[in-house]
């Protein structure tokens, strides 16, 4: 297990899955520490900075890498096991946009009404209380809150050399702003190029179902991951694992099918694991599964299935992978 770190330059932050070259070359097993930007580019530095001022909208949340993972071809899956994510500074910022989020008009979904008012709030970061601190703008209202951090923009390059913003969430995962990529988690990504080329940022220190408002709190953040390849068994969409649930992902508009890719995708990986038939599984799913909402403000909403490890019985997903990199983690942390 050889250990890596990459710490981009700004000149080297990325804003699209695929052609671009890597910046650094890994093996399966091998560990990556990775540092990645806010959002928002590190340019918003006070309450008073609007981001629509202050960041060109082409360079809104930049990414880390491509990461070339030797040995990864068309048609495996790249595992990515989430060791940590640890906020960088002692803030988070959020924000709302006129034109962004769940709850305002925009140019896809039309209104007779006013946009939004762009406020920004900054949350006071706590690592040793493990805290982050709302303050109402308007009121003198606060309240700590549990961090949970996460990485919303996580993907590969896309098939058939395809190049995508990495705002919109897809098959090649994306910006599903899924707060299950938490530490602990392993992400199965589809190989759609030699080497995978994966890319990863837009930290968030925790963030509700749904990312409502279109932000979490967005942080800089200082990350671990290990990576490996499973031959074969090509992805239709992305899947993650931890140590209680398989999930599932459909990221698309409208949101009602992207629950449903999501849930038939659960069903499939279900029946493969288990055995079962298609219907069989289905009712499994219908009566044990969870549907959370990663997204519902980017270019594509993104929906979660989640179906709990212990009706698998004793079926592991791809030949155990979640667990060896769970072990590789632990032997990273006490190294």
């Amino acid at each position: 297990m050889a250990i890596h770190q990459l710490k981009p330059t700004p000149e080297q932050y990325s804003y699209v899955f695929g052609g671009a070259k890597p910046l650094l070359s890994v093996k399966p097993g091998d560990i990556v520490e990775v540092s990645t930007e806010d959002c928002y580019g590190g340019r918003v530095d006070s309450p008073d900075d609007l981001p629509s001022e202050v960041v060109p909208f082409s360079e809104l949340n930049p990414v880390s890498g491509p990461i070339e993972v030797e040995g990864a071809e068309v048609g495996d899956i790249l595992a990515v096991h989430f060791v940590s994510i640890v906020p960088a500074r002692p803030y988070a910022i959020s924000s709302t946009f006129p034109h962004f989020g769940a709850l305002t008009p925009t140019h896809e979904t039309s209104m007779l009404a006013n946009p939004l008012e762009e406020r920004v709030w900054f949350y006071d970061i706590d690592l040793e209380a493990w805290t982050a601190t709302f303050r109402a703008r308007n009121s003198d209202y606060e309240l700590s809150l549990p961090l949970d951090p996460m990485h919303g923009t996580v993907g590969v390059a896309p098939a058939s050399g395809e190049v995508r913003l990495v705002v919109t969430p897809s098959t090649h995962g994306g910006n599903m702003d899924t707060p299950e990529v938490r530490a602990g988690t392993t992400l199965y990504l589809p190989v759609n190029v030699p080497g995978a080329m994966l890319s990863l940022g837009d930290g968030h220190a925790r963030q509700g179902e749904g990312e409502v408002c279109g932000t979490g709190l967005e942080s800089a953040m200082n990350s671990v991951i290990a990576v490996d390849v499973v031959k074969g068994g090509a992805l239709s969409w992305p899947r993650l694992e931890d140590d209680e649930f398989i999930m599932s992902t459909g990221s698309v508009r409208p949101l009602e099918d992207a629950y449903r890719i999501s849930q038939t995708d659960l069903i499939g990986w279900t029946s493969e694991l288990t055995g079962l038939d298609t219907l069989d599984a289905y009712q499994l799913v219908s009566q044990l599964g969870l549907a959370p909402a990663a997204n519902v403000c980017d270019p594509n909403y993104t929906m979660l299935a989640k179906l709990p490890k212990w009706s698998l019985k004793s079926a592991e997903a791809y030949g155990g992978v979640h667990r060896r990199l769970r072990a590789a983690a632990e032997d990273y942390s006490v190294r």
